[in-house]
């Protein structure tokens, strides 16, 4: 896979992974400063318990995924606060949310300004306000990833901020925080861990660092994606998904990810249906077309091995087949519809290939997909 190697790595400063590891929060946010503002999802208290002694100086609940605006009124209630320090505890849009207002504080700029695709795509500034990222659920890894997504209603279109110094200074990971998820939010945002080890695995942009999270990743799903679903009081299935979620943002951060985002990230900009069963709708039909094109166009590329390598990782059959048929059973395991039961409709079909042709995911693609090829990979989505 590697004729040369020529790589770099960046992750978060530093990163704490074990059950009931959320009891040191407090030590670990002090150092970094005294005003914190905490971000949360739609119960703002829920959290309250975990915060010991710290000096919380503004408070911003976001119950869905984070929009421009989302970001604006954030910025604005946290530089008012003086907020030294953002602590970001819950799912990816949160944390998002919280490494988007960490870069803006930073700055005077608006989140436009920096926007990839629709905005104006300006450097963001070369420094963050630390921020502290928390995950209660096993999906994004976007605690430890450099980039933060933002839907723009306007434009019906989900892009991201993305810089270096988006990385939080501290991704603590408590599987336990995972086992009030219901059944629903466990398979979609199971359903994004397990394809963002997929795809930085048979990315060409693909190290033998991100090879390794990728690796690992997948055999954590292997164990605990369908078992977290079936019984999430299962710690030790949620631990694997935690641990599945971690690897991915790690893989992502540094070797890109590939269609399924690509055109995820336009559907739910569309559509407004959750980005991790967009994903599960997406990543067995993107399988097999990439597979396909990658026969057809690139038969000697090293991709084909990397989907041989995830087929058995997966299943333990090294055969592609065996890798799309478990996909799909997965899918329906976790009770995840298609496309059409998610909001997209045969006359937005067209609206979604142009979109997703402009998606910087798809650099991370193995191969170029033709408008035609993606048409047929919704098509079979839906």
């Amino acid at each position: 896979m590697f004729d040369v190697l020529d790589f770099s790595f960046s992750t978060s400063q530093r990163i704490r992974f074990a059950a009931g590891a959320v009891a040191e929060l407090p030590e670990l946010v002090a150092p970094l400063g005294g005003r914190v503002m905490l971000l949360t999802g739609s119960r703002p208290d829920r959290h309250d318990a975990l915060l010991g002694g710290l000096d919380v100086v503004a408070r911003h609940a976001v119950g869905h995924e984070p929009t421009m605006d989302d970001a604006r009124q954030a910025v604005a209630v946290a530089r008012e606060a003086g907020t030294e320090v953002v602590l970001a505890i819950g799912g990816g849009s949160v944390i998002d949310l919280g490494k988007a207002v960490g870069i803006l504080l930073a700055g005077e700029g608006d989140p436009m300004d920096h926007a990839e695709v629709i905005g104006r795509g300006l450097p963001l500034p070369a420094t963050s306000v630390p921020v502290v990222a928390v995950p209660t659920t096993a999906g994004t890894g976007s605690e430890v990833s450099a980039n933060a997504v933002l839907a723009s209603p306007e434009h019906q279109v989900k892009v991201s901020l993305r810089s270096p110094a988006m990385l939080p200074r501290v991704a603590l990971v408590d599987p336990e925080l995972t086992l009030a998820c219901p059944p629903e939010v466990t398979a979609s945002s199971g359903m994004d861990a397990l394809t963002q080890v997929i795809e930085p695995y048979t990315s060409p942009f693909a190290t033998p660092m991100t090879d390794g999270f990728c690796r690992a990743g997948m055999e954590a799903a292997a164990r605990g994606l369908r078992e977290a679903f079936i019984d999430g009081s299962n710690l030790q299935a949620r631990t694997d998904m935690a641990l599945c979620s971690l690897m991915g943002g790690l893989s992502l951060a540094n070797a890109k990810l590939g269609a399924v985002h690509g055109l995820a990230g336009p559907l739910g900009g569309m559509t407004g249906a959750p980005h991790g069963a967009i994903c599960a709708a997406l990543l067995p039909a993107v399988t097999a077309a990439n597979v396909a094109a990658l026969g057809q166009r690139e038969p000697d590329s090293p991709a084909l091995g990397r989907y041989v390598d995830a087929a058995e990782l997966l299943t333990g059959v090294a055969e592609v087949e065996a890798l799309v048929a478990w996909l799909g059973e997965t899918v329906r395991t976790l009770e995840i519809g298609g496309l059409a039961e998610l909001g997209l409709t045969e006359d937005r079909i067209e609206e979604a290939v142009e979109k997703a042709a402009r998606s910087s995911s798809m650099k991370g693609n193995p191969v170029v997909l033709t408008a035609e090829e993606l048409r047929f990979v919704l098509t079979g989505s839906m």
